[in-house]
């Protein structure tokens, strides 16, 4: 299963960005995307999480009231909208999804977890 991000940038602090990641190759379903970001130096950290079926089920509390994290099944697509942008969101943003890979028949295999190769936000002061 491969995930592409989109939608890095450089952007001053008070703007808004707008992050997705496809989902694509041969899998029987997903059942969790989310975002996670890493700074320089800094231990890579869980921004916001949501299930395939349901809402959103994890925001960081540094993002609270700032992110928002979407999705489109049809698409397999998940996407970050971050409003207020800060400097401190200044990191690499990688996409993350776990699910079930074709199994026999109609029935799901064995499970995955796949990473995105990461997109680079920097915020200016």
């Amino acid at each position: 299963v491969q995930l592409q991000a989109f939608g890095g940038g450089l952007v001053q602090a008070g703007g808004s960005l707008r992050l997705s990641c496809i989902a694509s190759g041969s899998f029987h379903s997903i059942e969790t995307m989310a975002w996670h970001r890493q700074a320089p130096g800094k231990q890579r950290e869980l921004v916001a999480r949501i299930p395939s079926i349901g809402i959103t089920d994890y925001v960081a509390d540094a993002v609270k009231g700032r992110f928002t994290i979407s999705k489109d099944n049809a698409k397999n697509t998940v996407f970050l909208q971050m409003n207020s942008l800060k400097p401190e969101d200044t990191a690499v943003y990688y996409c993350n999804a776990d699910g079930y890979l074709r199994g026999k028949g109609w029935s799901p295999g064995r499970s995955f977890n796949s990473w995105g190769q990461g997109t680079q936000v920097t915020v200016s002061s």
